[in-house]
């Protein structure tokens, strides 16, 4: 099914610039996006006095099929989330605000001009336990699409992402795995949603910010509920 054509990036700028006075999507939409059963002892919203900061950058800009994100496919001999498919961004550094260093962060991982870019607010930071990272997602606008320069270090492919796909429900999709549990004990299996962009799977903490940036334009989007093998039950 081929997706229904979204907004212009003008219109889309001032819808977002917009929604971003109300209160935002927070929890409520990141958990639709969180892998099922969710650990119960998790809260999103949180943010402990030893986590570190860090920024991500949703970027955008037009593509050619419309208003589109920029997202990364990091090295697979990266320490900590190799393979994965990530918007830009990092670590911020000692007195930056959180734009500041998604902003640098995307200059030095995929050779983004800051510039040319327009900071339009955030959403809702995310707790991400496994790395202690607090996470600030950064939504921007560039008016041209960006000369994009991969970091031959860090990134494997930069993939353009247009928005209209992003929000097809079709591209919406459930992945069975297992979660291993600490002290040796039997994996658990858990369904895991993501995004598939062209062919790539965008799940964890990217899925969840990309979750609450599409409930600002629909306060229903989500992957609908997890699938359940028959004999299976999830305790929560």
């Amino acid at each position: 099914m081929t997706p229904t054509p979204g907004p212009d990036l003008p219109s889309l700028e001032a819808t977002l610039r917009a929604r971003l006075q109300s209160p935002l999507p927070g929890a409520a939409a990141q958990r639709r996006f969180c892998p099922q059963p969710i650990r119960t002892a998790w809260d999103p919203a949180a943010q402990p006095p030893d986590a570190r900061r860090a920024a991500a950058l949703l970027l955008l800009y037009p593509g050619d099929e419309g208003p589109s994100i920029v997202l990364t496919q990091r090295h697979a001999d990266l320490p900590h989330h190799g393979g994965q498919i990530s918007l830009p961004g990092g670590g911020v550094h000692g007195v930056e605000t959180p734009a500041e260093g998604a902003l640098r962060e995307a200059h030095e991982e995929i050779g983004l001009d800051a510039a040319g870019v327009r900071v339009l607010g955030s959403l809702s930071t995310l707790w991400v336990i496994v790395s202690r990272f607090v996470v600030h997602p950064i939504i921007a606008v560039a008016d041209a699409r960006p000369a994009f320069a991969a970091s031959p270090r860090e990134v494997a492919a930069v993939i353009e992402a247009p928005l209209a796909a992003l929000r097809d429900p079709a591209g919406l999709k459930w992945d069975r795995r297992l979660r291993p549990q600490p002290g040796g004990q039997q994996a658990l299996p858990i369904w895991v949603p993501y995004f598939d962009v062209g062919g790539h799977q965008v799940w964890g903490a990217t899925a969840m910010i990309l979750g609450e940036f599409g409930a600002l334009l629909d306060p229903a989007f989500g992957p609908g509920p997890a699938p359940e093998p028959h004999g299976l039950r999830y305790s929560r």
